[in-house]
């Protein structure tokens, strides 16, 4: 599970961003996750406990937001929902596209108390 030491590197981070800022407590960090990430986000929300244990983030609260992951249709144009049509363009049927999103794993949001 890789999972685990990217949300530590997450951590990390946010401490880092804490000191800079002069924080001393976050209420909450939101991730985005794109559809076609290799983190799998059940992992991330079970995997962040042991994270954040023993950490200034220890009482925070974690949020995922999922990211569609959208394609331009090479064939007719049109911006269609990947994932949810199997890849497969829903108004002309064609399944050359070109990405435009759905790999992303960000810190959106970091809120602080």
């Amino acid at each position: 599970m890789h999972e685990l030491g990217v949300v530590i590197e997450v951590i990390k981070t946010v401490e880092q961003l804490m000191k800079e800022h002069q924080l001393t407590e976050v209420a909450t960090i939101v991730l985005q996750i794109g559809e076609l990430s290799s983190m799998i986000p059940r992992f991330v929300q079970d995997c962040y406990p042991a994270a954040v244990d023993g950490t200034l983030l220890e009482k925070t609260t974690l949020e995922i937001e999922i990211l569609t992951t959208n394609a331009l249709c090479q064939g007719c144009g049109k911006v269609y929902p990947v994932v949810a049509h199997q890849g497969v363009c829903p108004h002309c049927g064609s399944t050359r596209r070109e990405l435009l999103g759905g790999r992303e794993f960000l810190i959106k949001e970091i809120i602080a108390c």
